[in-house]
């Protein structure tokens, strides 16, 4: 495939997967381990891994990882092994949004305009009056960057892909996208973007003078512990010590090796190049439930209850997809 961002073939072709239970659930005192349930999902399915946690009454029941890091290795897939966890970074996204516009820091209807005065005058009238709620739930107008970069392309790619700095890199890319024309008219439509949450993420930055992957740290993985989480590719070129992404070339699946080229770019990275561990997944699950009930300093009931509500018509907040 020709964008970067799809060699992983989603989280290593590896399912992460989430049960939570209410109350009434047995609760064992110890962690079960799910490997041999899991096997024969991953048999079934052919994934190189297969990784589980299940959450019972906000804690953390049963954990498992089964398979191996490399398709046609050897090398077992371990517990602590990180996976990535593509768009949904994106509720990690808005949990950091979220936590800002609680502290006062940001707010939540706040138009373009004036996050970014210096655009004034090159800025498309059709975004003046975007807010982060807009771009959260993907109402923006903004360009996909799905399946490609556009408009960010030909010279102006490969002078962002230069800079060195994700910030910068962020930056530049949301300076070519607010002067373009919107995809369709802000609010009006569902369209689906990466680039949405790259423009929230340089709205926070600038507003706290510090970049993205420090403050998801300092806010919001370091406070639950998750030291596996991370961004961008896992693992180091020519060893075998975490698990490697994968692409797919009709019914065969080709491994690929760790490095620049093998997850999103960096200026996308608030959309998807989040890895953590399943436990330290599990961590931040956790956070969302007890915010839920109201019973987490971290996150405030305030915050999670206006990001799991869809401010338009249809099932997408402001980072989380509901479902039934």
């Amino acid at each position: 495939m020709k964008m970067d961002s799809l060699v992983l073939l989603k989280s290593c072709l590896s399912v992460l997967l989430f049960v939570v239970a209410g109350a009434g659930a047995d609760v064992s005192a110890e962690v079960i381990d799910l490997a041999s349930d899991l096997t024969p999902i991953r048999e079934e399915f052919q994934f190189p891994a297969v990784g589980a946690a299940v959450i019972v009454e906000g804690k953390l029941h049963a954990l498992g990882v089964v398979g191996v890091r490399k398709e046609d290795g050897d090398v077992p897939a371990e517990p602590n092994d990180a996976f990535h966890l593509g768009s949904c970074t994106k509720a990690m996204t808005g949990s950091l949004i979220g936590m800002l516009v609680a502290q006062g820091e940001l707010r939540w209807d706040t138009p373009l305009i004036e996050y970014f005065p210096e655009l004034k005058n090159t800025m498309h009238p059709d975004y003046r009056g975007v807010t982060l709620v807009h771009l959260l739930s993907h109402r923006a107008g903004v360009p996909s960057m799905t399946a490609g970069f556009a408009p960010v392309e030909g010279k102006d790619l490969a002078r962002v892909r230069r800079m060195t700095s994700p910030a910068d890199q962020r930056k530049r890319v949301v300076e070519i996208v607010l002067t373009r024309p919107p995809v369709n008219n802000p609010g009006e439509k569902y369209e689906y973007s990466n680039a949405g949450f790259t423009i929230a993420a340089v709205i926070a930055e600038r507003t706290m003078g510090e970049d993205y992957e420090s403050l998801m740290q300092r806010m919001l993985f370091g406070p639950l512990g998750m030291r596996t989480a991370g961004f961008g590719p896992m693992g180091t070129p020519d060893k075998m010590d975490a698990l490697w992404g994968h692409r797919k070339e009709g019914d065969k699946i080709i491994p690929v090796k760790p490095g620049p080229q093998a997850d999103n770019p960096p200026f996308l990275t608030p959309g998807g190049r989040v890895h953590c561990s399943m436990a330290d997944w599990a961590k931040y699950i956790q956070c969302v439930l007890a915010a839920a009930r109201d019973e987490n300093d971290l996150l405030p009931a305030a915050a999670i209850l206006q990001l799991k509500t869809p401010p338009f018509h249809g099932d997408y907040a402001l980072g989380w997809c509901l479902q039934d």
